[in-house]
């Protein structure tokens, strides 16, 4: 604000300057007034430029820190919502009022508010030096100003509507480019490479399409401002000229008048510009702000924080669930189901597909809130527990292993930042990925690419058991963690967890007979609803379900 008001002092000066060069030196043949004046007016210019750089340095760097700060405040919110929004909302959208939407931020914040707030000061500066100058010719000036007004009011609101609907139908490409590059291998696959084109041609036609009409607005707002603030300065330097020859005003007064006039006029069509800029800012910032004031369906307002070792007779205790999603809430997932878990035990769900298994792990971790009835977590009841202490609780290792783009250690240690050296490699000989670990050009700090392209999924998979092992937490969610493996590494890796599970609770969502036989429990599910449980000897004489899940492993 301190540069901006030197610079802007700077260029009013300048008017003086070139009035007293006129009026003292060409007009009075002065010489030594005209060397000095001009010296004078050169110093003022100086000051101008080194007050307008420190403008510009400061203001641009304050775009550029509004616009991280809004970046890492959207993704510290991000990161927290449930996995509810994630579903209704595509990654291209989020991703879009990451970058366009805080881009444009940025260059207004930067730019545009540098320059408004600078033609602000210049136009009111202007305006009482012009009224210094002659306060008649300043009052007719004054008639333009309403006129100028009425479109900048009308034209704005249009251009900030179409602004926000421009942003959305871009965040439309993004979602797209997005989906398409994450499923290239199938895109490719069914040829589908020229449909996609064409859709996406569409898109980027519907962007130009409200481009265009944002344009157009925006566009006739400078040009209706600038037709008047010019058309005022060309009426009212008629006038001041007619006021020279009648000797009520110096040549050098009207120089330095039209000066200031040219100044204010200028101001005004750059606030005309900018304000179409904020009103396109406006619309980016109302997706943004939109996006900050998303609530997270899960309410973390648990107090209890659970210390390691926390012993207790049962790890898990589930007494009367019901759940539906919020999608669809007249269909129940889970429909009064209750069992227990104790410590150390290791407890199989089986069931067709839908019937609720892999709901019933985002219960337990509260990634979705039940409908009623409560489930207890090492003795407490998990809404009391702090949700990140609730899920530190318990290892995930999915069907589809997860992969993230970094190193190998990296990935590993995911679960346990504090991990060392050797508890990685240590953890990586357990789920018998060492060797291939090793096998690759950089060992452990090899570069795994985007969701682990370089990998294949048996090797995914080792990596995600590595990880869960790492994590040290004692209740393990295995999502039957061996079914990408081949037959050889199935075995090791089954070695591996019989001996992480000796001292874990385990809940293992079972698609082989192999895991089933081996558990201390087995759970039968069917629509949400504990149909049979019990040991595999006694579920196979008495389960037509499980009979029938059973039979169908071994003819395989």
């Amino acid at each position: 604000m301190s540069a901006l008001l030197i610079s802007s002092l700077a260029w009013l000066l300048l008017g003086q300057g070139i009035k007293y060069v006129i009026d003292q030196g060409f007009v009075a043949q002065n010489k030594n007034a005209l060397t000095y004046s001009l010296g004078v007016v050169l110093g003022v210019v100086i000051i101008g430029a080194i007050s307008t750089y420190f403008r510009f340095y400061w203001m641009v760097w304050l775009g550029e820190r509004v616009c991280a700060d809004i970046r890492k405040s959207l993704f510290a919110h991000l990161v927290t919502l449930s996995p509810n929004f994630f579903e209704n909302t595509r990654t291209g959208e989020i991703i879009s009022r990451f970058t366009s939407d805080t881009t444009l931020l940025q260059s207004v914040v930067g730019t545009g508010v540098s320059m408004a707030l600078r033609s602000l000061v210049m136009f009111v500066g202007a305006l009482i030096l012009m009224a210094i100058t002659s306060l008649k010719l300043t009052l007719l000036v004054f008639i333009a100003v309403p006129l100028m007004l009425i479109p900048i009011r009308i034209l704005g609101a249009k251009v900030r509507t179409h602004s926000k609907l421009s942003q959305d139908k871009v965040a439309k490409v993004g979602s797209m480019v997005d989906e398409s590059l994450h499923e290239i291998h199938t895109l490719q696959a069914y040829n589908h490479q020229h449909i996609s084109s064409k859709l996406f041609t569409q898109k980027v036609e519907a962007v130009m399409q409200q481009a265009k009409r944002r344009i157009h607005f925006r566009a006739l707002l400078i040009a209706i401002v600038m037709v008047i603030s010019l058309s005022a300065i060309f009426v009212v330097s008629y006038i001041g000229a007619m006021m020279v020859i009648n000797n009520t005003i110096t040549v050098g007064e009207l120089t330095a008048f039209v000066f200031y006039a040219v100044l204010a006029g200028g101001a005004i069509a750059t606030i005309s510009e900018v304000i179409g800029e904020l009103q396109k800012a406006a619309g980016a910032s109302e997706r943004i702000v939109e996006l900050m004031q998303t609530q997270a369906d899960i309410v973390d307002d648990g107090k209890i924080e659970l210390q390691a070792p926390n012993k207790s007779e049962f790890a898990l205790q589930l007494k009367n669930i019901h759940f539906s999603y919020p999608s669809a809430p007249k269909r129940k997932v889970i429909n009064g189901l209750s069992f227990d878990v104790k410590e150390g035990q290791r407890v199989a769900i089986v069931g067709h597909s839908g019937a609720g298994k892999s709901t019933l792990f985002e219960l337990c971790q509260r990634f979705q809130e039940i409908n009623s009835g409560s489930i207890e977590v090492l003795g407490h009841k998990s809404t009391d527990i702090s949700l990140d202490n609730l899920r530190a609780q318990f290892a995930l290792v999915p069907q589809d292993a997860v992969i993230f783009a970094g190193t190998v250690s990296e990935n590993i240690a995911f679960s346990n930042p504090s991990a060392s050296d050797s508890d990685i490699r240590s953890a990586a000989k357990m789920a018998f990925a060492d060797e291939f670990i090793q096998q690759l050009e950089h060992g452990y700090e090899s570069e795994l690419g985007e969701r682990g392209v370089k990998l294949s999924g048996g090797q995914k998979q080792r990596i995600a058991i590595a990880r869960a092992i790492v994590a040290k937490r004692p209740i393990l969610l295995l999502d039957e963690a061996t079914s990408a493996l081949d037959a050889q590494s199935e075995q090791f890796v089954k070695k591996a967890l019989e001996q992480l599970m000796l001292e874990k609770t385990t809940l293992i969502i079972a698609h082989r007979l192999s895991t089933v036989v081996n558990a201390d429990s087995i759970i039968v599910l069917e629509q949400g609803k504990i149909i049979a449980q019990g040991n595999h000897a006694d579920l196979y004489k008495s389960s037509p379900t499980y009979k029938e899940f059973v039979d169908l492993q071994l003819v395989e």
